[in-house]
């Protein structure tokens, strides 16, 4: 990527909103990845769609972030345009029994607020550290609920960047995956259908789930949540331990001695010792099971998505 064109681009996005050679780590959970050409925080739709416009039209790459809950940034950091969702996309209203939330809120804010509402449903992801547009994109979900099962439409723009609702039927949701993600849709915002519920009851059993995540799940260290898919008829934590890598290192990264599902980072990690670190991990579940783990984390590397 060339400075002249990232300027020319700059020059076409609104500049209280631009920021130029950000560093990327502090943005995700995992606390690793380089700089960003550019980096635009949005506060609504127009100017997403004005941005990918511009980017598309330059033939500049855009990465979408929103809590980087998900992803490992090259220590090279992203030759093009990020563009973030933060807080000024995060909107948040309840009407009835549904909740609609701008693609930049957090899915556990999400979450607290049905349980102030006394809505059920979204117990699942009290601890789920995601934006609800990258939770929407991958279907994120956790003790046998997942999105899916919530969501009943989505704002976005596709592609071509037309912006539209999808219904629910036209998702195409699978295991950590939908129609959205694999066709490159833009998530805005969603609607969701939940259902009245007791507030003792959801309140204790958010605290039930939040409780097994401390006792199980390394939270207290930077990770990016499950690292690798859950293979079918298999737990991907249980074919790691199993191969002998619990603790295993490379550099500060670390598969996690108390859930082997999860790549921690020590403090010093670099983006390049997780990509070495994943890679080390399915050469070796491949060898001991025949299993090759596929990665549910995203791996961002220098441009290429």
């Amino acid at each position: 990527m060339t400075q002249s064109r990232l300027d020319s681009l700059a020059q076409a996005l609104p500049q209280n909103t631009l920021f130029k050679g950000s560093l990327l780590a502090p943005y995700t959970t995992i606390k690793v990845g380089g700089k960003a050409g550019l980096l635009m925080e949005v506060s609504d739709a127009q100017q997403v769609a004005m941005a990918l416009a511009q980017a598309r039209r330059m033939d500049i790459p855009v990465l979408l972030l929103g809590r980087g809950s998900n992803l490992v940034i090259s220590d090279a950091g992203f030759d093009g345009l990020v563009i973030h969702f933060g807080q000024d996309f995060a909107q948040v209203t309840v009407e009835g029994t549904a909740i609609r939330a701008q693609a930049g809120a957090s899915l556990m804010n999400v979450s607290r607020i049905a349980t102030d509402e006394c809505l059920t449903g979204l117990e699942f992801a009290a601890g789920i550290p995601a934006s609800i547009g990258g939770a929407t994109l991958m279907n994120a979900g956790a003790y046998g609920s997942e999105m899916a099962s919530l969501i009943t439409d989505v704002e976005c723009l596709n592609p071509q960047g037309e912006r539209l609702w999808l219904k629910k039927e036209e998702l195409g949701y699978g295991y950590r995956t939908s129609r959205m993600m694999r066709e490159g849709y833009t998530v805005l915002s969603i609607i969701m259908a939940l259902r009245h519920g007791e507030q003792e009851m959801i309140r204790n059993l958010v605290a039930d789930y939040q409780g097994r995540r401390r006792e199980k799940q390394p939270i207290t260290w930077p990770s990016a949540g499950s690292f690798f898919k859950r293979p079918e008829g298999y737990y991907a934590g249980a074919l790691i331990e199993a191969a002998g890598l619990k603790g295993l290192k490379v550099g500060d990264a670390q598969v996690s001695e108390l859930h082997c599902g999860f790549l921690i980072n020590l403090g010093e990690a670099t983006a390049e010792d997780f990509f070495n670190l994943a890679k080390l991990v399915q050469q070796r579940v491949q060898t001991a099971s025949g299993v090759m783990l596929e990665t549910e984390v995203r791996l961002i590397k220098g441009s290429v998505l």
